[in-house]
C-alpha cells in the first residue's frame, strides 16, 4: 500500500491501515526510543505512548513533511516528556567541561551498534537526552534549549560532559580488548 493510501485509510480510522502503521513504523520508532530510554521496558513504555498519540493525532497530519519525521517528531517529544516526569531530570551547567573530546572514529568503528547503543543508555539522562537531539536528531543547542527548557550553555555542557563520557567508555573497550588480543597472542606463541 502506498504511504498516501494509507494516511488516507488512517484519517478514516481504519483499523487495518492503523496497523499497517504500526507494522511498518514501529521498528524504526521503537530504536529510536532505545536511544532514548534507561533500559527496553522504558522503551517499550516509549513506543507505545508515542503511538497512542499518532493514532489520536492522525488527522492532525498535513503531509507538509515526511510521515516518518513526523512519527519521528512525536516519539522524541514522547521520549523527554517521558523523562522529565519520571525521573526529574537534572541539568547542570557546570564550567569545566572539556571542550576539546575528539570523537575518534577508528576506535567508535570497533564498536557494534548494540555495544554503542549500551554505552549511551548509561548516560545520565539530561546527557543522553541532549546527546540523542544533538549528535543523532541533528537539533542545534538553541532548539535543544527551547525544548527542555535550559540555556544554550547548559546544552554545550551537557553534549560535552556526555562526549567525554562515551569517549573514556570506548577508550577503555579499546584498552580491554588490546589486553585481550595481546594475551591471545601470547598464549598462541607459547
Amino acid at each position: 500500500m502506498e504511504e498516501q493510501e494509507l494516511l488516507n485509510k488512517c484519517f478514516k480510522n481504519n483499523e487495518t491501515a492503523l496497523t499497517e502503521l504500526y507494522k511498518r513504523f514501529s521498528s524504526k520508532m521503537y530504536g529510536l526510543c532505545l536511544r532514548y530510554a534507561k533500559n527496553k521496558m522504558d522503551a517499550q513504555d516509549l513506543l507505545h505512548d508515542g503511538f497512542v498519540k499518532v493514532l489520536e493525532g492522525i488527522k492532525t497530519f498535513r503531509s507538509e513533511g515526511s510521515l516518518e519525521g513526523w512519527l519521528k517528531k512525536i516519539m522524541i517529544n514522547t521520549a523527554i516528556n517521558f523523562y522529565k516526569k519520571k525521573y526529574a531530570v537534572i541539568f547542570y551547567d557546570i564550567e569545566e567541561a572539556d571542550e576539546n573530546v575528539i570523537f575518534d572514529d577508528d576506535l567508535i568503528s570497533k564498536f557494534s551498534a548494540n555495544d554503542l547503543l549500551s554505552v549511551i543508555q548509561e548516560l545520565p539522562e539530561g546527557y543522553r537526552l541532549v546527546f540523542n537531539l544533538f549528535a543523532i536528531e541533528g537539533y542545534k543547542h538553541n532548539e535543544i534549549a527551547e525544548i527542555l527548557n535550559i540555556s544554550e550553555n547548559t546544552s554545550k555542557t551537557q553534549l560535552m560532559k556526555a562526549r567525554c563520557i562515551l569517549m573514556n567508555k570506548i577508550k577503555k573497550f579499546d584498552f580491554e580488548e588490546s589486553k585481550m588480543n595481546s594475551k591471545k597472542k601470547e598464549f598462541t606463541l607459547v
